[in-house]
């Protein structure tokens, strides 16, 4: 098997994980390493690439090959995903200059949003990028940045997120994704796909952007001195990268227009493939892992860092017994949930404690639970927070149709799909029936496939669905279920409506104390 293997690496949020497989997807070895995240302020959400990003991806380099009983001689290729997209600024060293500033959940840059719609108009943005400047968006971050760390700004001559941070790092080249570009508006050109300064004067020197590639080519080789950090083969091909998203819809197999992944995560994601540009400024727009696709892609702030905060506040006690070799609390949390009826009993919830992003992008949200008495449990919050996730998913879903972008097939993905209660909840209020795959492994697993595609091992996509990806299950909704949940969706749309001004007075009173 010399030469044959792949290695897929992704950096998430709140883990990072690894898979080693052979060119038919057979898994050899996997392994996850969990790590922090910084919210220095309300709307801020930071991590640091060398101490999180590159240590996590050294771990996994490292240990991966021993577990498989392999040499990293063996590996044919390595591709990289990560969370975003992110602004990491780097010096002319390539060494970073502050934590990066992640995604959008990280929310600081409405004044710089602002900024830019008032200065060039809202439509004319949004006809260039094919979405509306949102919390998403990195060209309001780097504006952020000049405005107010103007000597980091200085400093800065490589603007990376976090795959392309990490294959610089490996290989020395200077490269973004087309996917991860897409979000770099306005500095991005979505329909002929190439940098423009149409927009950029007041932002960045398009000049001094990343070469784009898409995410199925090389980017470069293992460098010498990467070798020695990481173990692996001076030599050896890493894919261009690309944010997690796209390689999580790949794992499942989602590659035919049409079809759609719900990738159950830290947060939410949506990507719907798409054979031609098709826009509305509530959703994102943005090419896709391979030239001649697009994707309509969503966003949700907190669904699974909810059920993180959930676990992590209000049942420690679950926590602390799986910490002791008891069973996992998500686990435990999502069974009772399971027990207890549609609609919580009465409660409803906003799960808008990062701000929201598709389809309302509005900073200032903030979660609410509602119908609270004194005789609800722990569990029925639980079975409602689950409940104001699918809500969310539900709200996406329509825009998409009002849009004429309606999916044909959704699929499930992400560490949230090992739950059957939460997928079935979604189902019942979305009304729309869900693939789940037999293996649910991940952004690495995509990544995986990626490196054997980039490097010729595969050389077709119909091997990832017909030999990866193989037959899913299927979950269907209850039309039952599904009338009940149509009632507390309107009212769910009707209450942020009418608390969204005390929220966003709630917020910029909450901003006082830091």
């Amino acid at each position: 098997m010399s030469g044959e293997l792949v290695l897929g690496i992704d950096i998430g949020t709140y883990s990072s994980k690894g898979v080693l497989c052979d060119a038919s997807g057979k898994v050899l070895a996997t392994r996850a390493v969990e790590h922090g995240l910084s919210l220095p302020k309300p709307g801020w959400a930071e991590q640091d690439g060398e101490t999180i990003w590159w240590s996590d991806f050294i771990k996994l380099c490292r240990s991966l090959p021993s577990e498989a009983g392999c040499s990293p001689e063996e590996i044919a290729a390595v591709a990289v995903s990560g969370l975003g997209p992110d602004l990491l600024p780097l010096d002319e060293k390539s060494r970073p200059l502050r934590p990066a500033i992640l995604y959008g959940i990280d929310t600081r840059a409405y004044n710089e949003i602002e900024q830019l719609n008032r200065q060039f108009g809202e439509q004319e943005l949004y006809e260039l990028s094919g979405m509306a400047l949102t919390s998403q968006a990195i060209g309001p971050k780097l504006l952020w940045l000049k405005n107010n760390e103007p000597e980091i700004y200085r400093q800065t001559r490589y603007i990376t997120s976090c795959s392309s941070y990490l294959v610089q790092r490996l290989t020395g080249e200077y490269v973004l994704d087309y996917h991860t570009a897409s979000h770099f508006n306005p500095l991005f050109d979505i329909r002929n796909l190439k940098w423009t300064d149409r927009f950029a004067e007041p932002i960045w020197d398009v000049e001094k952007l990343p070469r784009l590639a898409w995410a199925t080519e090389i980017g470069g080789q293992v460098t010498t001195q990467a070798s020695k950090e990481t173990g692996l083969k001076s030599g050896t091909p890493v894919t261009t990268g690309t944010i997690d998203a796209v390689a999580e819809a790949l794992s499942v197999g989602v590659v035919e227009p049409g079809d759609m992944m719900l990738m159950y995560g830290t947060t939410f994601f949506f990507i719907l493939v798409a054979e031609k540009p098709v826009t509305d400024p509530r959703m994102w727009l943005t090419a896709y892992a391979n030239s001649g696709n697009y994707a309509v892609a969503g966003g949700m702030s907190t669904t699974g860092a909810l059920t993180r905060w959930f676990r992590d506040q209000l049942a420690p006690d679950l926590l602390a017994a799986e910490q002791k070799g008891g069973a996992p609390a998500y686990a435990i949390l999502s069974e009772e949930a399971g027990h207890v009826p549609p609609g919580a009993r009465g409660l409803l919830v906003l799960p808008h404690f990062q701000g929201e992003r598709t389809p309302i992008h509005d900073p200032h949200a903030r979660g609410l639970f509602a119908g609270l008495t004194l005789t609800h449990t722990r569990t029925e919050m639980y079975r409602a927070v689950l409940e104001a996730t699918a809500y969310g998913v539900n709200q996406n879903l329509q825009v998409m149709q009002e849009m004429g972008a309606k999916p044909k097939r959704l699929v499930a993905v992400g560490g949230g799909a090992k739950s059957k209660t939460w997928l079935q909840i979604v189902s019942d209020v979305t009304g729309t029936s869900q693939d789940v795959p037999q293996q649910i492994i991940g952004a690495s697993y995509g990544d995986a496939f990626l490196a054997a595609y980039a490097s010729g091992l595969v050389k077709d996509f119909d091997t990832l669905s017909k030999v990866w990806v193989g037959t899913p299950a299927r979950i269907e909704p209850d039309a039952k279920n599904h009338a009940l949940y149509n009632e507390y969706y309107d009212l769910f749309l009707q209450m942020y409506r009418q608390t969204s001004e005390i929220s966003h007075r709630l917020a910029r009173l909450g901003a006082q104390d830091f």
